[in-house]
């Protein structure tokens, strides 16, 4: 999969009031524009309304950065680089599921990013697997809509009273997209 966001920013990076690279810029916005609009669809309506709507701006786009040849500087490492992506960029249109930019996934990997100096701390294997653990917990809780401070006092009131080594089946009911916990956890 490609990152639409990565490849606008490509042409952001060029300085000045390149006509060329703004025009790249709006293809890019159109793209977006049209992602945000069928963003409530259904995978498969927003498959279809894709191939109508998002494939002729990318066509269009891709024809237009074929229309002149940049010869140096960020202009030419912008437009080479989203020639070399294009099967990467044009993946999204395959599958409604999945989505324009990587943006997403980024923002929620952001705090491991931001910790890893954190984690030259841990000065035992069992703290490094430890922080493992409380980040994924974390992570995989805000991905499921839970308010992170309710979730973890519900797993702290409740799991000491639960037989989990005994009956490890039992942490089902404890997993983010438990029933009950959405219902006690959900929101912020």
């Amino acid at each position: 999969m490609g990152c639409w966001a990565h490849a606008r920013r490509k042409f952001k990076d060029v300085p000045g009031k390149n006509g060329k690279a703004k025009q790249a810029i709006d293809y890019c916005n159109q793209i977006f524009k049209i992602e945000r609009e069928l963003q409530e669809l259904s995978p498969e309506e927003r498959y279809e309304q894709r191939q109508l709507q998002v494939k002729p701006v990318i066509e269009a786009f891709y024809d237009f950065l074929g229309s002149f040849i940049p010869m140096k500087g960020k202009l030419q490492t912008a437009v080479h680089y989203v020639l070399n992506q294009k099967k990467e960029l044009m993946a999204f249109l395959k599958d409604g599921r999945l989505e324009a930019s990587n943006n997403r996934a980024e923002r929620a990997i952001k705090t491991v990013v931001i910790g890893r100096k954190n984690y030259l701390f841990s000065t035992s294997l069992s703290g490094a697997e430890a922080n493992a653990i409380i980040y994924s917990v974390i992570e995989t809780a805000k991905e499921h809509g839970l308010n992170v401070y309710k979730y973890l006092t519900y797993l702290f009131e409740h799991l000491p009273n639960v037989e989990f080594l005994m009956k490890p089946k039992l942490l089902e009911d404890f997993l983010p997209w438990a029933k009950n916990v959405q219902e006690h956890c959900k929101g912020i």
